[in-house]
C-alpha cells in the first residue's frame, strides 16, 4: 500500500515541468494583456461612455486595468487619459445633476409644506375647543381652593406675602370662549 502511494506522487522532474508550464502560461497571459488598447476604442470615450453597454464598459475598463499593470511609460497618452477619465470622470455617482433638479427639489419641498399646513389647519378646524380649565375664572377658583386648603404654605400660594399668579396662566375669560353646542 505504501508503494502504491509513492508511485502516485509526482516526481521532482514532473513538479518542475508543471511549474514551468504554469510560468509559461502566466507569461503568455501577461504578454497578451500588455498589448495596447486601440485608438478608435479610446477615441471620444468621454462622450461615448454613458451610451456604451455595461458589458462593453467593463471590458474596456478591464483592458485598461491590465494595461496599467505594465510600465506606465509604455502606455500611450490616450490610454492614460482614458484610464484617468474612467476612474475619476464625471459619470455614475460623480455625474452632474440633471438641469432643473434644484427647482424640482424646491417645488416638492413647497408641496410637502403646503400639505402639512392643510393637514394642520383641518385638524385645528375640526378639533374641540379648549377645556373649561383653561378659563381665567376656573384658574382663579383653583387659587382660592389652594389657599383654603393651605397648599404649599412655605413658598407657594398659601404663604405670607405671595405675589405670584398661582394657577392663573391664561388671559381668557369664560366670555372669550366659543359656546359649546350639545
Amino acid at each position: 500500500m505504501f508503494r502504491t502511494a509513492l508511485r502516485q506522487l509526482p516526481t521532482t522532474s514532473a513538479r518542475v515541468s508543471t511549474a514551468r508550464c504554469v510560468a509559461q502560461s502566466l507569461a503568455k497571459q501577461q504578454a497578451r494583456q500588455a498589448h495596447a488598447v486601440s485608438n478608435p476604442t479610446l477615441a471620444n470615450i468621454e462622450k461615448r461612455w454613458d451610451a456604451m453597454p455595461a458589458q462593453e464598459q467593463a471590458d474596456l475598463w478591464m483592458a485598461l486595468r491590465d494595461r496599467m499593470k505594465v510600465d506606465w511609460n509604455e502606455m500611450t497618452v490616450q490610454e492614460k487619459k482614458a484610464a484617468y477619465w474612467i476612474a475619476f470622470g464625471p459619470h455614475g455617482p460623480r455625474a452632474m445633476p440633471p438641469p432643473g433638479e434644484g427647482f424640482r427639489v424646491f417645488l416638492y419641498t413647497m408641496y410637502a409644506i403646503l400639505a402639512s399646513g392643510v393637514i394642520f389647519a383641518s385638524i385645528r378646524y375640526f378639533a374641540r375647543g379648549p377645556p373649561d380649565t383653561f378659563t381665567k375664572e376656573h384658574q382663579e377658583a383653583s387659587n382660592e381652593y389652594m389657599k383654603s386648603q393651605n397648599i404649599e404654605p412655605i413658598t407657594g400660594i398659601s404663604s405670607d406675602g405671595y405675589k405670584g399668579l398661582g394657577m392663573v396662566a391664561t388671559k381668557r375669560s369664560q366670555a372669550d370662549l366659543p359656546k359649546k353646542e350639545d
